[in-house]
């Protein structure tokens, strides 16, 4: 098992793609997340920390993927996938702070199993589209949900600067193909607030990546969010989020 990502060197003050290997603790620095051609000599995890390891060219999301998230505000079950965009603009990394901006009331935490696009993805079919997944990651799909009311469309509401926490790492299709094994939580302040599992979505990845593949390219390093499982709730100022997905990872952001 390894994972790709984004490394900052404490004490050397530098930044480097790498390939972890957690069983050894330790790190290889590569060409990059999509050129895992090792550079350099191993360096203990001890002496790192986990950064911001994607700039996508886009977030592309999906809305009501989840029975239960779908009943716990009295909607109907969509009979197609519900996409919408983020801006790559509110995307932070590990440890980054989500910050509660002044024109909402109510921001809701959401999180969620996270698709990164390994090449151009373009019109292809369900059959082929596992071919296009560089990996999966934690992600925190962090909503104004008063605005989102208001609105009645959700670009505002999702779009703030820090309102897409994505990390710590990515696990590479190629590592753990078992997707739909995938299991995740979300944990604020410690407490459970949410578990679920991608079995569970409305739409399974195949389909989400084939469907928006239909209606605009993707691009290596496009992110994918794959909807919500129920139990979304406030995010309020000093919180600690924590989105844990089985196999992946822990993504951690404080609230200020």
């Amino acid at each position: 098992m390894y994972y790709l990502g984004n490394f900052y060197h404490k004490k050397k003050n530098v930044s480097f793609f790498g390939q972890y290997f957690p069983k050894e603790n330790i790190v290889y620095p590569i060409e990059s997340i999509f050129y895992p051609n090792k550079t350099g000599a191993a360096v203990s995890f001890n002496e790192l920390k986990p950064i911001l390891c994607i700039q996508p060219s886009k977030i592309v999301c999906i809305g009501k993927n989840y029975k239960d998230h779908v009943k716990e505000f009295d909607a109907k079950v969509p009979t197609e996938p519900i996409i919408f965009l983020k801006s790559p603009t509110s995307i932070i990394g590990p440890e980054e702070k989500i910050i509660l901006p002044k024109d909402s009331n109510q921001v809701d935490y959401e999180g969620e199993i996270a698709i990164v696009i390994k090449k151009e993805c373009y019109n292809v079919k369900e059959k082929n589209s596992l071919d296009y997944i560089l990996g999966f990651t934690c992600a925190n799909d962090v909503t104004s949900r008063d605005l989102q009311k208001k609105d009645g469309q959700w670009s505002r509401a999702k779009g703030f600067k820090t309102f897409c926490p994505i990390g710590p790492w990515i696990l590479p299709f190629e590592v753990y193909p078992k997707y739909n094994s995938l299991k995740i939580k979300t944990f604020v302040n410690g407490k459970l607030k949410q578990d679920g599992k991608a079995s569970s979505m409305i739409f399974n990845i195949p389909f989400i990546i084939s469907f928006i593949s239909k209606v605009f390219p993707l691009f290596p390093g496009d992110i994918i969010l794959t909807g919500t499982p129920s139990g979304v709730g406030q995010l309020k100022r000093n919180n600690k989020v924590v989105i844990e997905i089985d196999r992946i990872g822990i993504l951690t952001n404080r609230v200020m």
